[in-house]
């Protein structure tokens, strides 16, 4: 078998790539090769050997549709895939769009559909939560900066300023608000989230879904220490069965296909959750999940080939991932090698 995998970015804002490859390689069960798509010559799991077995560089989604799958096209000719693990948010839509036309390459996926990846956006999940009678933070969808001066009465500083794709920042007041704007809208565009913040402790569930309405597994997780940029670093598995069960109405009603990380806080008046996100994909702290006694990701490869997946149904509390950075040495010629041929072969 080969399985190729996206998102082997593991810098200080992590892609899931590396974490989900690791945790297929740790099933036991998995006999093969890991193929690496990346973006960037630099992503650092492209380097490492104990986790892909050969790299190729592919173009941005946003260089094209046709490009895209034309690259996908070429490495398949050497490579034989069966089957691609897509892992960013961005290059979901892209995935969506070309798995028909995958399919005829024998190459499966076992990803979200365009339906599921539209609702869950951004710019429309407060409209799915009011229809569903789930807590989610107020919201407005900021195309200019004049936006900013129409805020509703109800939304008051502080709120989160939030991208389409990824970044999101507080913003204190009016000053810091278009600030944030300027930033997220010259790297990811338009329209811009503005959300009402919600003051309290923030917690994850990462799931997954088998397509028909089913949760095969969730594990719920409470973060211990969380970066400048928002993201967790340390984290605890925790027993909460509102949060499961929060996570389990969702899969339901979207009849949920594939992985995904639901995002909450917990108010600190009231204790009630509210939904922050939906992302549709594993997260980059998956492996928390597989300690705890849940390999979602290897459960999600399988669905991909057609087999049948045994639903988990616990996992161990107190179970606690600690990120850490590690120095990885290796030589200009890898580098020349993966900008100049687009390849990398790990051996």
């Amino acid at each position: 078998m080969k399985v190729a995998v996206t998102g082997l970015n593991n810098v200080d804002n992590p892609a899931p790539g590396v974490p989900v490859i690791r945790v297929i390689k740790d099933s036991g069960q998995f006999e093969g090769e890991i193929i690496g798509l990346i973006y960037d010559s630099l992503e650092p799991g492209a380097y490492m050997p104990e986790v892909s077995n050969k790299n190729y560089l592919i173009p941005y989604p946003s260089a094209g549709l046709e490009s895209f799958y034309n690259r996908l096209v070429q490495i398949n000719a050497d490579e034989n895939i069966d089957v691609i693990i897509p892992t960013l948010d961005a290059e979901l839509f892209a995935f969506a769009k070309l798995e028909s036309k995958l399919a005829e390459l024998n190459i499966k996926v076992f990803i979200p559909t365009l339906d599921q990846l539209t609702i869950r956006g951004k710019d429309k999940l407060f409209d799915f939560c009011q229809a569903n009678n789930i807590r989610a933070p107020k919201n407005i969808l900021a195309s200019s900066i004049n936006d900013l001066y129409k805020l509703p009465s109800d939304l008051k500083y502080p709120v989160a300023v939030k991208g389409i794709f990824y970044d999101a920042y507080i913003a204190n007041n009016f000053d810091e608000a278009t600030t944030y704007f300027n930033k997220i809208s010259s790297k990811w565009g338009l329209p811009i989230i503005v959300q009402e913040f919600i003051n309290g402790e923030e917690y994850n569930v990462v799931g997954l879904g088998d397509g028909t309405g089913e949760l095969v597994g969730a594990v719920g997780m409470k973060k211990l220490y969380i970066t400048d940029k928002g993201k967790g670093w340390s984290g605890v598995t925790i027993d909460d069965s509102e949060l499961i069960d929060i996570s389990k109405s969702i899969v339901e009603i979207l009849e949920w296909r594939g992985g995904a990380e639901f995002e909450f806080v917990k108010e600190k008046e009231s204790s009630e959750y509210y939904l922050l996100e939906i992302n549709p994909r594993f997260p980059a702290w998956v492996y928390l999940a597989v300690g705890a006694g849940q390999n979602l990701p290897f459960a999600a490869y399988q669905l991909a080939l057609g087999n049948k997946v045994t639903p988990f149904e616990s996992y161990e509390t107190g179970k606690i991932f600690l990120r850490y950075s590690w120095d990885l040495i290796t030589d200009i010629k890898k580098f020349e090698e993966i900008t100049v041929k687009g390849v990398l072969k790990n051996e």
